[in-house]
């Protein structure tokens, strides 16, 4: 890391700082470079360090005078955009407390949400999420006022703000020297043990928790991110997952600031692939879906190929993965598998990397478990993928795989300032300055997963290998145990049966049964493809699930990726959904996890009949 500081605001001063066309010292840092870019019409424009500080001490400024004090509570909600890292760096530079949610919750989540914090502002980011947080106006007894980002919306309340107004309010509100001199100073009464942020877990039952991040935590967690990537004020991060998530708040956000390095954000995930090709970034955060999504448009290109090009690219597959496996366990690659994998290289592995962009460095993954062999076939591909893991509880990062030692399969070794240790029943536990203060107004909840000595209880359940790599194997509230008495991990099972593309979304069921079921939702858009390329057509989503042969298709599917489990715990029998899981059907969190309990019991009429039907 560049330089050290104990609290988010001293980062945010020391960065400006150091860019800053103001400064005079011979080490100053370039202050035409940009820190953000962000796709205005066809162009990416970029923001220099400048132009954030002045904007973030301005929208502080006016903040201030709409009352707003130390320890105040603001919501955000809002997709990635300039606007949010402003609100963000200006809130907790001027010593209140963040409440950032996932942009999808909806008004009964952010009513709940806002009256558990006491939020005394909400900054929104359009007319829709506008309209979705007034339907509960008269619920958020504490809210004073809210702020819309978008210059362009209509506005008939006194207490809705526009954003570009409460900045000019800011800047009239008193000089430049008096408005910077202010910051300055609020941001250096900012201490490490101080809250800053509320993160509410969306949480897979029950209401969502909020957890508690102080300047340690985060700072802490930036300083163990920074150790163990890689990352120069060369690089540049194309930015798509939530802000409003631990994970890219750490990771995509304030371990990039940090190292001086861009971050250009993505218009929206569906045009991650057209703006990965414009930003051409090193280094992107990114999901597992995000990876199931591209090798799935690969293979479906190829699939239309000719046969002759198939041959080729599955030929080089699998050269690809025998030179990756020989190299990921340390052995030299025979003369002749070199030379076949450079020339699988030039003629389907280059092709593949340039569709990033051409020059990333590695991809991050995180959020959920990454599928060993879609781990394999990006390593193959020349496309390197380091796996992290970690709790929002833990701020989030507990451990991550290291570029100098990739290892698939695993979440690596744990930062150097965190320390994880595996429970007698195989919970995985972790300690250190990046475990979070608690739960806000729970204190019961909050001694449930920290006890006496301070070791935060994932929730997961895992082992250290002999590399000393840690490995998830499942969560501990997710096995199974089945009417024989058997225990089956479910995610192990889902993540490889979620390898075929004709499966999106599916959900094992086996707790108390005497064999495993799944619920599944096809990938409509490649049983369309599939018909298409057989002769079939279905007019919708209904006729297509009752199919014979796009069933038989499937349990083909099914049965090939199944073949090395127990007999207790492969499926049996399946059943088609003829939509997806939603969060706005309270079915999967906003961070996609599934809850099992709100669909077993939605679709339990579909799940007895599965069993009846033995």
């Amino acid at each position: 890391m560049p330089q050290r500081f104990v609290t988010i605001p001293q980062m945010f001063l020391q960065v400006t700082d150091h860019f800053s066309a103001r400064n005079t010292a011979p080490n100053r840092g370039d202050a035409a470079k940009y820190v953000y870019m962000r796709k205005v019409g066809k162009e990416y424009v970029g923001m220099t360090y400048d132009e954030l500080r002045e904007l973030t001490e301005n929208f502080a400024a006016g903040l201030k005078t709409l009352g707003i004090e130390r320890g105040d509570k603001i919501g955000i909600v809002a997709e990635n955009r300039i606007e949010w890292v402003v609100s963000d760096f200006a809130i907790i530079g001027m010593g209140g407390i963040d409440v950032p949610i996932f942009p999808t919750m909806t008004s009964a989540q952010e009513s709940y949400i806002f009256n558990h914090c006491e939020a005394k502002i909400v900054i929104v980011s359009n007319k829709f999420q506008l309209n979705k947080l007034m339907k509960v106006r008269a619920e958020l007894t504490k809210m004073q006022y809210v702020i819309v980002m978008n210059d362009d919306v209509e506005i008939d309340e006194p207490e809705v703000l526009k954003f570009a107004d409460v900045v000019h309010k800011g800047a009239a509100s008193m000089s430049l020297e008096e408005r910077r001199a202010w910051f300055v100073k609020e941001c250096a009464a900012s201490n490490p043990d101080d809250l800053i942020s509320l993160i509410y877990t969306s949480g897979t039952t029950g209401n969502p928790k909020g957890v508690m991040l102080t300047n340690t935590n985060l700072v802490s967690n930036v300083e163990g991110s920074s150790d163990a990537i890689d990352i120069t004020e060369k690089d540049t991060l194309l930015s798509f997952l939530p802000l409003c998530h631990a994970y890219e708040r750490t990771t995509g956000y304030y371990t990039l600031f940090a190292c001086h390095a861009t971050v250009a954000f993505a218009v929206s995930i569906d045009t991650v692939a057209d703006n990965m090709k414009e930003v051409r970034p090193t280094y992107m955060t990114a999901v597992p879906r995000l990876f199931e999504r591209i090798q799935g448009r690969i293979l479906t290109a190829i699939e239309k190929d000719t046969p002759a090009k198939q041959r080729v690219f599955h030929w080089a597959i699998g050269v690809g993965k025998k030179y990756v496996s020989q190299k990921l366990s340390g052995k030299n690659p025979s003369p002749v598998l070199s030379a076949q994998y450079a020339l699988a290289d030039r003629l389907v592995f280059g092709k593949i990397r340039e569709r990033t962009g051409g020059r990333l460095r590695a991809f991050i993954s995180g959020g959920a478990a990454l599928p060993q062999d879609l781990a394999e076939f990006f390593f193959a591909a020349g496309i390197t993928i380091l796996e992290g893991y970690g709790l929002t509880e833990s701020s989030p990062v507990l451990s991550v795989t290291r570029a100098a030692a990739p290892a698939v399969g695993t979440v690596g070794k744990p930062l150097f300032n965190v320390q994880i240790k595996i429970a007698e029943d195989g919970e995985i536990l972790a300690k250190g300055p990046n475990v979070m203060r608690g739960y806000l107004h729970d204190e019961e909840a909050t001694k449930a997963v920290i006890d006496d000595d301070g070791w935060l209880h994932t929730g997961d359940i895992g082992l250290i290998n002999p590399a000393g790599n840690l490995v998830i194997t499942d969560r501990k509230k997710n096995i199974f145990v089945s009417s024989g008495g058997k225990n089956i991990a479910p995610q192990p099972i889902e993540n490889t049966l979620t390898q075929s593309r004709f499966i999106d979304q599916i959900v094992l069921i086996g707790d108390k049964r005497e064999f495993c079921t799944a619920l599944i939702v096809p990938d409509f858009e490649y049983l369309k493809e599939y018909s298409s390329m057989h002769g079939l057509s279905y007019p919708d989503a209904k006729s297509m699930i009752e199919s014979d042969v796009l069933l038989q298709a499937i349990q083909r599917e099914i049965d090939g990726l199944q073949v090395d489990f127990a007999k207790f715990e492969k499926v049996r029998k399946f059943a088609l959904m003829d939509r997806a899981f939603t969060v706005e059907d309270g079915e999967i969190t906003p961070k996609l996890n599934v809850r099992r309990h709100v669909i077993e019991k939605k679709f339990a009429d579909k799940i007895e009949k599965m069993y009846a039907e033995v």
